[in-house]
Parts: C-alpha cells; sequence; structure tokens
C-alpha cells in the first residue's frame, strides 16, 4: 500500500509540473516538456512550422502541425499562450 502512495505522488507530481507554455516563443525542449501529449519529434515540427509559417495567432493554429490533433490540443488548451 505504501508503494501505492509513493507511486500514485511521483505521477501526480509529474502532471502537475506541465504548465503554461508560449508557443510562439518556447524551444523544442520546453514544447515537449511542458504540453502534454507532445513529444521531442512533434516538438521539432511545432518549431519548424512557426519558423516557416510566423508566429501562431491562434491557439487552434497548433492543429495545423502533423502530430497535433484535436486531442493533443484539447489536452493542453489551458496551457497554451501565444504572447
Amino acid at each position: 500500500m505504501k508503494a501505492l502512495i509513493v507511486l500514485l505522488g511521483l505521477f501526480y507530481s509529474v502532471v502537475g509540473f506541465a504548465g503554461p507554455v508560449n508557443i510562439n516563443t518556447a524551444d523544442a525542449k520546453t514544447l515537449a516538456s511542458e504540453l502534454d501529449g507532445v513529444g521531442p519529434v512533434t516538438a521539432e515540427r511545432i518549431v519548424a512550422y512557426r519558423e516557416e509559417h510566423g508566429v501562431f495567432k491562434s491557439a487552434e493554429e497548433l492543429k495545423a502541425v502533423r502530430g497535433v490533433g484535436d486531442k493533443t490540443y484539447a489536452k493542453n488548451a489551458e496551457n497554451i499562450l501565444l504572447k
């Protein structure tokens, strides 16, 4: 039982670290660590998209990046900043 409590505590502490991230200025490492369901490859795609198309004008524009769909966007919508 004690091990279960420790594991749950670790899980919730990791989840709790995800926070607001500016998708127009964050590097790939930050995007991967702060956005739920976004790994290093997708984070690199976000940065590449931003470099090719300019800054994101809306948070929903993030869904135009390959690897970011409706579900990933929905999980992160509250933590996506533009400025």
